[in-house]
């Protein structure tokens, strides 16, 4: 490590921690909170799981986290202090909005916050524009199909089950969610839990403690923990967004959205593709509310979501920016 960098290092990780743990409060409820809502499991076993599986999803790969590393920006031009603007802007931006209930996109604001970030620190011409078409990609992924998948599944499942009673139903998804739900949190953990592995490891590689791109064991098991700890202390406020506020669910309708949803996040995973998992679970379960009728579906409770979506990018990258410059003034290497 270089002389008188330490200190800066140290910051920037704890920086990195604080936004995992600001993202286990607004992102990663996702991955339980249908389960919560409709009482399949209680608050706590439904965070253990969710802890669990998210670190097991972790440890499955780590192509996004390589696609954060080095897809938008060289990591050879990231210094500790371009990592820390831009986690400065996604610990502000989404604790703002977890006051409000509204789950954000961490993929998005760590994208954002780290082009504006690098913007200030090293150029506009250090940024790898290319990068920003897997964001596009991500989001009409997650999106579109996350909608369409989880609603094919809820049409599939009541065409299966239309001579089936009610009770039974409920009886057979009660205990089908639990395994949806692990998959969900399983598929979470291996696309958003590796994003701030992603950031954690460019730290260290700018502060010459890794000689390359590599993200170690024990960064994934680290983040993947802290991240744990952020649900499991803050997430009921995005559980009652996305369980209660937006539509009413049975555990048939959280299995076909959890299902859904898991399935679109898995299958970006593999391809290196870091999609928003919020964006993926919050339209699956639109799908499934809009397979009941289209009034199902609190409309204005998604508009308030998908603003704070859309608002994340420019928020993030001046934050990032804002924050970049003022560390560059300081001469904060």
């Amino acid at each position: 490590m270089p002389e008188g960098v330490s200190w800066v290092i140290v910051l920037v990780l704890l920086l990195v921690l604080a936004a995992e743990f600001v993202n286990g409060w607004t992102d990663a409820p996702n991955a339980i909170a249908t389960v919560v809502s409709t009482r399949v499991l209680s608050p706590g076993a439904a965070v253990l799981l969710a802890v669990v599986l998210n670190t097991l999803g972790a440890l499955s790969g780590t192509a996004v986290a390589a696609t954060i590393g080095k897809g938008f920006v060289d990591p050879q031009d990231v210094t500790p202090a371009t990592v820390g603007a831009a986690m400065t802007g996604i610990i502000l931006w989404s604790t703002f909005a977890w006051r409000l209930g509204l789950p954000t996109s961490e993929s998005h604001a760590l994208v954002a916050g780290l082009t504006g970030a690098v913007i200030a620190t090293a150029g506009v011409d250090r940024v790898r524009w290319e990068g920003w078409t897997k964001v596009g990609e991500g989001i009409l992924y997650s999106t579109f199909l996350g909608f369409g998948v989880s609603m094919v599944i809820m049409i599939a499942i009541y065409w299966l089950f239309r001579r089936v009673a009610p009770s039974l139903v409920r009886s057979i998804f009660s205990r089908a969610q639990i395994a949806s739900a692990a998959f969900m949190a399983f598929s979470h953990g291996s696309n958003d839990a590796q994003k701030f592995m992603g950031a954690f490891t460019l730290t260290l590689v700018a502060g010459g403690i890794l000689p390359e791109f590599e993200v170690p064991l024990w960064v994934i098991l680290l983040c993947a923990t802290t991240m744990g700890i952020g649900t499991a202390t803050g997430g009921w406020r995005i559980i009652h967004t996305l369980g209660t506020r937006m539509t009413r669910l049975e555990p048939v309708h959280g299995f076909a959205a959890e299902t859904g949803a898991a399935t679109v996040i898995e299958v970006a995973s593999r391809f290196g593709i870091p999609l928003s998992t919020t964006h993926t679970i919050s339209t699956a379960i639109m799908g499934v509310g809009a397979t009941q009728r289209l009034s199902a579906v609190r409309w204005g409770v998604a508009g308030e979501m998908v603003m704070a979506w859309v608002v994340t990018f420019p928020v993030c990258a001046a934050i990032g920016w804002a924050t970049g410059m003022l560390f560059k003034l300081l001469g904060v290497p």
